[in-house]
């Protein structure tokens, strides 16, 4: 299996001057933008930058100190791969600026973004995906029935503040909700910054409603949008795309293959594969049919019943519920009773339906396997 670390081998030691940037460059930043840089890479109103080389050996020393950060690691790669992009002249000179990760309970708002200069003319700028706080998975969920959420208006802001002060061409791009936050803040961002821009980069996102697809702006830059599934994609088919999209080979199964190390690279791309896998597309049509069965006023009350339910059992994170899952089923297990009627009666219909639409789905699955 060959993926992201093989890559650093192979190209680490060239730059994009000689090796112009591809697809696995893409998905190597978009996976440095889950670091926390806060106190090491400087924010949006500071001039400065710092090269990815000295920003990951404070950011190693801190780790090895356990001093200063707040989450030493959202995967379990990414000691490794601070290691190797430091050491590599690909990534090693390339500078990272305008750092930014604000996440609100109030305004229900996880975003986090920053810049890197590649030092072949143009700059990329990356928007992180879901974090293991309940807040972000909960702005995700809104999706399902807001046009616009927090993040992809911050996005837009991000965007407009920071490319005045970038020289060159922008590249723009994320992995899961960090791919729908730089296609909807490319869709939305001035004219002057949208004609700067070359490519717009989603790593397994959700989509948008048909009514962003058929927005002008989304319309001017769907030709440079690269998106990018694994074969048995769950949150990369969520919602609704627009034009094509590339499967790719993952090492992993199922919901595990969302991870981006878990990609399966060659020495310029990633390893194609014909299709999604039928579990995928089952999974996809079921949870299609689901949202449009339930209304968005409906979608709106189960999520921010279930969202009731896990805060009173204080839950305050997927990390959390995963270290300490057995005490943490009991509390929600206990608020689960403390809440009223009416949205158990909520949560109870609306799973119903999503049962339903498993199952008039499920048949035409087994046969496919069968056959």
């Amino acid at each position: 299996m060959t993926n992201m670390f093989e890559y650093l081998k192979w190209r680490g030691d060239i730059d994009f001057n000689s090796s112009p940037f591809n697809p696995v460059d893409n998905i190597i930043l978009s996976q440095l933008s889950y670091l926390t840089f806060e106190n090491i890479v400087p924010s949006p109103e500071e001039k400065e930058g710092i090269s990815i080389a000295m920003a990951l050996k404070i950011y190693d020393e801190k780790i090895n100190s356990k001093e200063g950060l707040k989450s030493t690691s959202f995967f379990k790669e990414d000691p490794d791969l601070i290691r190797a992009l430091g050491a590599s002249r690909r990534f090693g000179d390339c500078h990272l600026f305008g750092f930014i990760n604000n996440t609100d309970i109030v305004r229900e708002i996880q975003f986090s973004a920053l810049c890197i200069h590649t030092g072949d003319d143009s700059c990329f700028i990356a928007f992180r995906g879901t974090d293991s706080s309940l807040i972000g998975w909960k702005e995700d969920f809104n999706m399902c029935f807001r046009d616009v959420i927090p993040s992809q208006l911050e996005a837009v802001y991000y965007i407009e503040k920071m490319a005045p002060h970038i020289t060159g061409n922008l590249r723009v791009g994320g992995h899961s909700k960090g791919g729908n936050l730089a296609i909807y803040a490319a869709s939305n961002c001035g004219k002057n910054i949208q004609k700067r821009i070359t490519a717009v980069y989603a790593n397994d996102s959700p989509g948008f409603n048909e009514k962003f697809l058929k927005h002008p702006g989304y319309k001017a830059v769907k030709d440079r949008i690269h998106t990018f599934v694994p074969q048995s994609s769950v949150i990369g088919m969520l919602l609704n795309h627009a034009g094509d999209h590339t499967v790719i080979k993952s090492s992993e199964n199922g919901i595990m293959q969302h991870n981006l190390y878990s990609w399966e690279v060659t020495y310029n791309n990633m390893v194609l594969s014909e299709n999604l896998t039928e579990s995928s597309r089952f999974i996809s049509k079921t949870l299609r049919q689901w949202l449009d069965s339930v209304d968005n006023e409906k979608r709106q009350e189960f999520i921010e019943a279930f969202y009731h339910i896990l805060t009173a059992a204080e839950v305050n994170s997927l990390a959390e519920l995963e270290k300490t899952w057995f005490t943490a089923v009991g509390k929600v297990l206990k608020s689960l009773n403390k809440v009223s009627e009416s949205k158990r009666k909520i949560i109870r219909n609306t799973l119903k339906e999503l049962f339903l639409c498993a199952g008039r789905n499920i048949e035409s699955l087994i046969k496919i396997k069968d056959r």
